[in-house]
């Protein structure tokens, strides 16, 4: 089972069967009743357990592998490349009638980065931030139409996301909230059919006009915009896991892409959720 994030697909830490955390064999010394009993990725199967990465059994200090350091250095660089991209897009390209057009083209070119990279058994570089800089130009297309609408709109849904981020990382790092096999399952059962009800909402619109089954709207599109919020929070819940088990358990230096890069869309989907949620509530002013 692979690790998720808004499309459902991507890798995480873990290979195989194993979801980071739930998959592959376990050290003997692993606690029982451990909420992770069973799940150490990079034990007995690891596959990063070989001479290339094996470190040395007398170092005090392993190297060639991700640290907390590394993930937040990569982080950086990723979501610094969508905030450059936006603000290009922001004060390059005036809002015109060819804006959704644009912001859409470029949404697409990094689309298709993104299944590129999902295809890849190890991270890319550069097939990661060229997505975080199309992305960010499809971002900044938006937040200066939806400024145009509703002003400040774009920094509420930033200040927004900041504050999910925040309380989420305080949540896990408390242990207020477990990333346990259940609450996986769980979330990951909401998760699918939100998207299958947005998928169907697009389908209708399409071939309807308007706001297809009005889930973008009124009291319906506050509640599908606060789930939508919360499933955020839910990816971001396990991007955290993942970054936990990959320090833990010695994965590779270069896996910290996967983490920037996860870290990356959950954050993306908590703002476009917000942006919409707080238009909605703000209406016509």
């Amino acid at each position: 089972m692979r690790s998720s994030n808004p499309v459902f697909s991507r890798r995480g830490f873990s290979r195989g069967e194993g979801y980071a955390g739930f998959g592959g064999a376990q050290p003997q010394t692993q606690p029982q009743g451990s909420p992770y009993a069973g799940g150490n990725p990079y034990a007995g199967t690891n596959p990063y357990d070989t001479a290339t990465y094996q470190a040395p059994p007398a170092a005090p200090v392993q190297t060639g592998r991700m640290t907390m350091d590394d993930v937040v250095s990569k982080t950086a660089i990723t979501l610094g490349t969508v905030v450059v991209g936006a603000l290009l897009a922001w004060f390059v390209l005036p809002v015109s009638p060819g804006s959704w057009t644009l912001a859409g083209g470029a949404g697409l070119v990094a689309f298709v980065l993104y299944v590129i990279q999902m295809f890849k058994r190890r991270p890319v570089p550069g097939l990661i931030l060229g997505y975080a800089a199309f992305e960010g130009i499809a971002l900044g297309i938006i937040s200066e139409m939806y400024n145009t609408v509703w002003s400040g709109a774009p920094v509420q849904a930033v200040l927004g996301t900041m504050a999910v981020f925040a309380g989420m990382l305080v949540a896990y790092r408390t242990r207020l909230i477990r990333v346990t096999r259940r609450y996986y399952r769980i979330g990951m059962g909401i998760a699918v059919g939100f998207l299958i009800l947005i998928v169907i909402n697009l389908i209708a619109a399409a071939i309807g006009g308007g706001d297809g089954l009005g889930l973008r709207s009124g009291g319906l599109g506050i509640a599908v915009g606060v789930i939508g919020v919360l499933l955020g929070a839910f990816f971001l819940s396990l991007n955290f896991k993942e970054i936990e088990d990959g320090v833990r358990y010695g994965a590779p230096a270069n896996e910290a892409w996967w983490a920037a890069f996860g870290l990356t869309l959950s954050l993306i989907w908590i703002y476009l959720e917000l942006l919409r949620l707080i238009a909605i509530l703000r209406g016509d002013d």
